[in-house]
């Protein structure tokens, strides 16, 4: 993976982040769903600034993907992606103070260790 490639590709997994870092947020404004009120927060979704915001950097990370999948082999990029769980993690912790136990951060490492294998002077 060239320089340019590594950088759409680091553009496109930090844009998933941010947008699951805003549907995080989001969806604590917006509260628990149930049966009862699953119609009006399905419509309020839209009167939720974060949420907007989410969609919009799952949208732009995914538009930058397809422009990493016509430089770089699916079986690199693909499970390259899996680095959106780590960050997601992190954010989990430190943002919104998710306890971490300790067979996820054993999970976390290898998840980078394989990304790493497959990445890898590819």
């Amino acid at each position: 993976m060239t320089l340019p490639e590594f950088g759409l590709f680091l553009i496109s997994i930090l844009a998933s982040v941010a947008g699951q870092w805003l549907l995080k947020a989001g969806a604590l404004k917006l509260g628990r769903v149930d049966a009862s009120n699953f119609v009006s927060h399905v419509f309020g979704m839209i009167t939720i600034p974060e949420l907007l915001a989410g969609l919009t950097c799952y949208a732009l990370g995914a538009i930058v993907y397809i422009l990493v999948l016509t430089r770089v082999k699916l079986s690199v990029a693909g499970p390259g992606v899996a680095l959106v769980y780590v960050f997601s993690l992190l954010i989990g912790y430190f943002v919104f103070r998710e306890s971490i136990p300790l067979s996820r951060l054993v999970g976390l490492g290898l998840i980078i260790c394989g990304v790493i294998l497959v990445i890898w002077k590819s």
